[in-house]
């Protein structure tokens, strides 16, 4: 933890670890466990300033290692997140993902006044889903000035991407730019200050700032930038764009100027504007850039960023893998999605069987061949399915044995192994996690490692035994069609004068060459190399 006091504003800066206090291998050490205690402390430490006389604005930032998408609830049903939302969060960086799964792994979180929905608990489809709806009537008083919100900004790393970030906070404004060093060094590094970028920094209380004109609210008077440079600098401008007509369109134009008091290892740039000029409902109608040449003539600018001083966010879309990685809550969506594989496998198991025993010889492919030109195409395709499946049930050894170990994975241990790097003593795991004795009693037993190996329990039965049913029900209705396919070639009499026609060749080729089972066993042989995979 660190604390800064600068100008009547204060900064705070905590870390944590939300590690695992057991060291289990990989993969199942993927999640962040904190602790009821660690919360609290977290709590404490965030709040340490808000009781303070003389109430001067705080500017909170906490990093920490897992995404909260990724981090588990603590023993109480505890989250991170309520912390960081009570706190009224800057910003939260974390690594674990880095840039991996995309380059913007950002999530915004804002307390809404409403009970949010159920889906919300697992999942969030964009950036920005959860974001203030922003009234003209403004409430400006004290009690209205705690707005519970914060950002999520995943950070690239140094060792395989090679990506540096450099963070500001400018009068309040969390501001920040990454560098990528795979393209070489960097001569000159440009961070603008304010405005903010309306995408990826801009909050709720940016609004309620232009709205209610709050202190500090002069630090809309100019524009402002960080510049870093190995040579000195010559000049330094900055470009304003509408994007309004169609195409990008200069609308401000100027030199900006070093503040000589900058006490900053980076110089500060800045231009008196009329701000009230670039009000706009759009919070991407306008577009900053800023230039940077040096004593070598060198030439640097930043990177093209929507901005709007009426504190609007412009909403932003992840890709599937960023939604994957970041829209999803893995931690509570882990037991629904478990319990609905083991329901889908054994309604999959079970259903048909009844179904064959009750109507016995109605959903054979003799029956539906017979009806199959009664029915429509969703019909016939339905009842196709229900027969490959009461085919299966009908193969009562194969039936019995994939019950059987849909059972055995529910209630007998899945692997034996030595999950845990200090200790190097055998023990096993269930779809619960790895079973470890208690470090105070031999007879407590503790489940580590929950939901962490959902990277295993989940694949296995999604890409391994869901499919290995399926592909058994193909391989046993090809069988019942081949079956009644040479049952009808048999029975039918050799005629001399009778010529069979280009179609029936190719279809009786078909069959007999058994293709339908041959493709069958190579997805066989396709899900036998996932299985080894996972």
């Amino acid at each position: 933890m660190n604390d800064l006091q600068n100008s009547g504003r204060k900064h705070l800066f905590v870390g944590f670890d939300s590690t695992m206090e057991i060291g289990l291998r990989g993969p199942t050490n993927l999640f962040g466990h904190p602790t009821d205690k660690q919360v609290i402390e977290l709590d404490q430490a965030l709040s340490q300033w808000d009781t303070d006389f003389d109430k001067a604005p705080v500017t909170k930032i906490a990093f920490g290692h897992f995404p909260l998408s990724f981090s588990a609830l603590t023993e109480s049903g505890k989250s991170i997140k309520d912390v960081f939302l009570k706190q009224s969060l800057a910003a939260y960086l974390c690594g674990h993902l880095h840039t991996r799964f995309g380059k913007n792994l950002k999530r915004y979180y804002h307390r809404q006044v409403q009970e949010p929905s159920l889906s919300e608990h697992y999942y969030q489809l964009n950036m920005h889903q959860g974001d203030a709806i922003h009234s003209n009537k403004e409430n400006c008083s004290e009690e209205a000035a705690h707005i519970e919100e914060f950002w999520e900004w995943e950070m690239g790393d140094w060792r395989k991407s090679r990506s540096m970030r450099v963070l500001a906070i400018d009068d309040g404004y969390v501001s920040y730019t990454d560098i990528d060093f795979r393209l070489g060094s960097k001569s000159i590094i440009i961070l603008p200050t304010f405005p903010l970028d309306s995408r990826f920094m801009q909050r709720a209380s940016g609004f309620r700032d232009f709205k209610c004109h709050v202190p500090g609210a002069s630090s809309f008077d100019t524009v402002r930038a960080l510049v870093f440079s190995k040579h000195e600098i010559v000049s330094v401008s900055i470009k304003i764009y509408d994007s309004r007509p169609g195409t990008l369109e200069v609308v401000f134009d100027s030199e900006m100027k070093r503040v000589d008091s900058n006490e900053t290892r980076g110089n500060m740039y800045l231009i008196p504007w009329n701000w009230r000029a670039f009000e706009d409902s759009s919070p991407s109608r306008y577009w900053l850039q800023i230039e940077v040449m040096d004593i070598t003539g060198d030439t640097s600018v930043s990177q093209l960023r929507p901005f709007s001083v009426n504190g609007l966010s412009a909403r932003v879309n992840w890709t599937w893998k960023e939604f994957f990685v970041m829209g999803i809550q893995w931690a509570s969506i882990y037991h629904p999605a478990l319990w609905c594989a083991f329901s889908l496998i054994f309604s999959l198991l079970l259903v048909p069987q009844v179904l064959a025993v009750v109507f016995k010889d109605q959903f054979t492919y003799k029956c539906l061949c017979t009806y199959g030109r009664q029915r429509t195409l969703l019909k016939s395709l339905v009842g196709g399915f229900i027969c490959s499946f009461v085919e299966l049930a009908r193969v009562i050894l194969v039936w019995l044995l994939l019950l059987l170990y849909a059972v055995y994975l529910v209630f007998i241990p899945w692997l034996f192994g030595h999950p845990v790097t200090e200790d190097g003593s055998l023990t096993f795991m269930t779809y619960k996690g790895w079973i470890l004795k208690g470090p105070n009693s031999s007879n407590k037993v503790v489940h580590a490692g929950i939901p962490d190996v959902m990277v295993i329990v989940l694949p296995h039965l999604c890409f391994v035994l869901l499919p290995t049913i399926v592909i058994l029900a193909a391989m046993a209705a090809e069988r019942a069609a081949y079956r009644e396919h040479y049952l009808s070639r048999s029975g039918k009499k050799k005629d001399d004068y009778y010529q069979k026609s280009r179609r029936q060749i190719e279809h009786e080729n078909f069959w007999n060459g058994r293709w339908i089972r041959k493709f069958l066993c190579v997805l066989c042989v396709v899900v036998l190399w996932k299985h080894w995979k996972v």
